[in-house]
């Protein structure tokens, strides 16, 4: 069933995630314990923080300049445009998902509209 496979994937990742973080906390107390050999505790201390904030930092400027090279094209149907909405706005997409069923209990025909909206494709100028 879906049901299963989602839960499953997400234990997956669950046990991935856990796995990850023991593994970065391990490295961290053996960079600290080898630098305790070279320099003091509180400096190994130091140290240790430092390496991994700045591998922190160029773990997430790798992503972000990924993230900026990848061509934004305009979403295409409603599912779309609401992952899209939800991703970049998640307050945005909350507030839109409870008005969008708020009007979908009190009129369905309306919300059929609204929905025929979306999806319609912009009528932009051809070349």
């Amino acid at each position: 069933m879906l049901g299963q496979s989602l839960v499953r994937k997400a234990v997956a990742t669950a046990v991935a995630a856990g796995a990850a973080f023991v593994a970065v906390v391990a490295l961290g107390v053996t960079a600290y314990h080898a630098l305790t050999l070279l320099v003091l505790p509180v400096a190994a201390a130091a140290i240790t923080a430092l390496v991994f904030a700045i591998v922190a930092l160029a773990v997430v400027a790798i992503f972000m300049g990924r993230a900026g090279e990848e061509a934004e094209d305009e979403p295409q149907g409603l599912a779309e445009r609401a992952f899209t909405l939800f991703r970049d706005r998640p307050i945005m997409g909350v507030v839109a998902a409870l008005a969008g069923g708020w009007i979908f209990l009190r009129n369905p025909a309306l919300a059929t509209m609204v929905a025929a909206a979306f999806t319609e494709k912009s009528h932009g100028r051809r070349r």
